[in-house]
């Protein structure tokens, strides 16, 4: 069995809107993975499953848009990936709030950052699978885009470093 982390991409997971978290427990437990466990309403689930991250990803999907009437992104990582994430943190000076690590599926180009629009105090570096953004002065005012990302999720370092511990765990 692996443990895996789901990040669900733009969706409404707090108490009063579209998806609780209870409904997104029981999708997963549905799916037949063991050990489901979510963390705070923003979309982060962690469980174990003998499915390859690509069926996993699909069967989540699959359950979200049933419940949604529409497309739901979500993205897989490993508790290994997880954890790798949080290690090459390259602002892990900076306050765990302000730096976030922007999760997306495929390569990332080299270029990806040249591409960035609405830079302001923002820096960034790239990861594996995630792109690493300090934002020095907090997110509130930003206007950063990075079209690589655009299809990604957001999540800062200290939910990164809560869900690698979690994942850790089930391993």
């Amino acid at each position: 069995m692996t443990a895996y982390i789901a990040l669900l991409r733009a969706v409404n997971v707090g108490g009063t809107g579209k998806l609780p978290m209870t409904e997104l427990k029981a999708m997963c437990e549905a799916a037949e993975f063991a050990q489901v466990r979510t963390y705070i309403a923003s979309g982060n689930v962690v469980f174990t499953s003998d499915k390859s991250e690509d069926s996993v990803r699909t069967a989540i999907e699959k359950s979200l848009e049933a419940y949604a009437g529409k497309p739901v992104g979500v993205l897989v990582r490993t508790a290994a990936e997880m954890a790798g994430t949080l290690e090459r943190n390259p602002f892990a000076d900076r306050p765990g709030n302000r730096v976030v690590a922007l999760f997306v599926d495929g390569p990332i180009p080299k270029d990806a950052l040249d591409h960035a629009k609405g830079v302001k105090d923002e820096q960034m570096a790239l990861g594996k699978r995630e792109i690493y953004v300090f934002y020095g002065d907090g997110m509130a005012d930003s206007r950063l885009a990075i079209p690589a990302a655009k299809a990604g999720t957001a999540r800062n370092m200290n939910t990164v470093a809560k869900l690698a511990e979690m994942a850790a765990a089930l391993d």
